[in-house]
């Protein structure tokens, strides 16, 4: 890595070491954020060719952007056009996006060293899913990091057991996929144990463990402090399950509650997660706050869909994630999910729909046309 990658990265390991907990001065923090995000803006700028042409398209540019908001999210499309590295990919590790709307055409992020994404995952992962334990026994049912490389959900679930899994954890998905009969039979096990249980995985994943363990007629009664986390949409490929029918499943099948049950947001394109506070807020404050909410070093806009101007709390808008950990190549990503701000984090209603998209799609056309379209910048 090039010297000033090393003290880019540098800053934000720092930066993220101050801020894991929660601030003590709302000013300071945001004009830290502040001054981080502009000096990574100028990096980024300087080094990632097509985020450079991007930004020029709408004239920001280190000399015009005077606060981090003015930055231009990346169009979440963009990942899967253009190469956006700061560093030579040829060094670097690379997460996928899955490709199940097209094969061909996968969102691409590469990092040059996980440091960083490492370090971004542990301490909100703590505070946001684990709050009252050190650790616990995890039960994942989704690819460990040994099968899927190029999977940040599968280093994300590998990195949970090593860091907060006591030594009985396992995964269940090996190459032949989900291995139910063997999870059923542990899944037992636990209940009689009474030691506290975490079941990990895709979204889509429980809907096969789920479907296997009605038909075979089993129901658990998981140890209390018991919870289940789960991440990814509800449009599983088999077929689509509402969250809220997903979650009285949980209810059924392993007795645990809808405050034990906790939804990580995160893509492939993002370095860092954003979390239900469901558990947190439950330990903490003996009440339950289902809104999402990242670490400090993510802040998080929502954006009109036909401007892509901010737009006040509690109104309907596109989500624009602003992640200090997503150094090598954009700071903001500009997602094509919908919500809105709430005084406690925000809520995410689901995708934008096609005719909602206006100001998306003139962000990717944008992005488009000043690196594919042979526009001279």
């Amino acid at each position: 890595m090039r010297e000033t990658s090393k003290e880019i990265t540098n800053q934000i390991l720092k930066f993220i070491e101050t801020y894991k907990q929660p601030m003590t001065s709302e000013n300071e923090y945001e004009q830290d954020f502040n001054t981080i995000a502009l000096q990574l803006f100028r990096y980024q700028f300087q080094h990632n060719l097509p985020f450079k042409k991007f930004c020029q398209t709408s004239k920001k540019t280190p000399l015009t952007v005077k606060h981090w908001e003015q930055i231009p999210p990346m169009p979440i499309q963009g990942f899967k056009y253009l190469t956006l590295s700061c560093e030579p990919v040829e060094e670097a590790n690379v997460f996928m996006t899955s490709g199940t709307t097209n094969p061909e055409l996968k969102g691409k992020n590469y990092h040059p060293t996980f440091s960083v994404w490492d370090t971004s995952m542990k301490e909100p992962f703590k505070q946001y899913v684990l709050p009252d334990l050190e650790r616990i026994k995890i039960f994942v049912l989704s690819p460990a990091e040994d099968m899927n490389q190029n999977s940040s959900l599968s280093r994300y679930l590998s990195n949970a057991v090593s860091f907060f899994g006591t030594k009985e954890s396992r995964f269940f998905f090996g190459q032949e996929g989900l291995r139910l009969d063997e999870f059923a039979e542990a899944l037992k096990e636990s209940e009689n144990s009474g030691e506290p249980l975490m079941l990990m995985g895709a979204t889509f994943s429980y809907v096969h463990v789920l479907d296997y363990l009605k038909e075979k007629g089993i129901k658990v009664s998981l140890p209390k402090g018991s919870r289940i986390f789960d991440t990814g949409g509800f449009k599983g490929k088999s077929r689509e399950v509402e969250q809220e029918n997903l979650y009285n499943m949980f209810r059924e099948i392993f007795q645990v509650e809808r405050n034990g049950i906790i939804n990580m947001y995160g893509m492939t394109e993002l370095s860092s997660q954003i979390y239900d506070q469901t558990i947190r807020s439950a330990f903490l404050e003996n009440k339950v706050i289902h809104d999402k909410k990242g670490p400090l070093w993510v802040q998080t806009r929502v954006l009109n869909t036909d401007t892509l101007e901010p737009v006040p709390e509690g109104e309907v808008g596109v989500l624009a994630h602003y992640d200090l950990a997503n150094w090598n190549s954009c700071l903001g990503i500009l997602t094509e999910d919908i919500g809105y701000k709430t005084e406690f984090g925000f809520v995410l209603l689901g995708r934008v729909k096609g005719s909602e998209a206006r100001g998306c799609s003139i962000a990717v056309d944008q992005l488009l046309q000043s690196n594919l379209g042979g526009a001279n910048h």
